[in-house]
């Protein structure tokens, strides 16, 4: 199957974790070449991203992928009954599932490790669907840009908005959990000022940087007022 999705040599070059100038140059040397556009401007497509990767072009066995998520061990029926409801969704859609995939973590947390081999599978062609029951459960920020990152690889997300599949204590607990680290930066930066304050070598140093600049704004007063003095 062929894929008519079209890269930029920009975007490619971020694809394939290289610099546009080595795309440049591979394109001279034969190794990976370029398609142009009828004005002459420079193209890739996904086809070419899956032969760099090594990438068998089949779409027969992509597989149609369940997903689903909770912060804690303590949510293991929560997650059960994501998994029971989007099921169901599929049998009545006639949609085969081929993996459920149960993870646990915080929706802030971009290290968890099933999602990330979920991703990876996406960008090497293996996934053709997601289903999920919210946003939320893939992402808890920014779902739209992995929404269109997806896309680009010809995944598409399923969101079948089952509001209460999507706990609300979960999103207290991101929205504390983002507070705590920016009154620690806060509390950092007050603690850093106050070393400064108490270091009195650097407290001096700061006193006769202000003394020097207020000298040098005195000498640039008078010499503008002698000169207007003279005309």
């Amino acid at each position: 199957m062929k894929h008519i999705i079209n890269y930029k040599p920009k975007d490619f070059a971020e694809l394939l974790n290289v610099s546009v100038k080595t795309l440049q140059r591979w394109d001279r040397d034969d190794i990976l070449k370029a398609f142009r556009t009828p004005t002459d401007r420079r193209y890739y497509t996904y086809d070419q991203y899956l032969e760099y990767k090594g990438i068998n072009n089949v779409n027969d066995d992509k597989k149609k992928v369940i997903y689903t998520r909770v912060s804690t061990n303590n949510q293991k029926d929560d997650l059960k009954n994501q998994v029971k409801f989007l099921l169901d969704f599929a049998n009545a859609k006639g949609i085969i599932i081929d993996e459920t995939i149960e993870d646990i973590g915080s929706g802030l947390n971009y290290n968890r490790k099933k999602w990330n081999q979920l991703i990876e599978h996406c960008m090497e062609n293996k996934i053709d669907s997601i289903l999920i029951t919210h946003k939320d459960r893939f992402i808890r920020f920014g779902y739209e840009w992995f929404e269109r990152f997806l896309g680009k690889f010809n995944v598409k997300i399923i969101v079948v908005n089952n509001e209460t599949l999507s706990p609300n204590e979960e999103l207290v607990q991101d929205i504390i959990s983002i507070l705590h680290v920016f009154s620690c930066k806060i509390y950092g930066m007050r603690k850093y000022k106050k070393k400064i304050e108490e270091d009195e070598e650097i407290a001096k140093s700061l006193q006769n940087g202000n003394k020097s600049n207020r000298t040098t704004k005195t000498k640039d007063y008078c010499i503008r007022a002698i000169k207007i003095k003279r005309y």
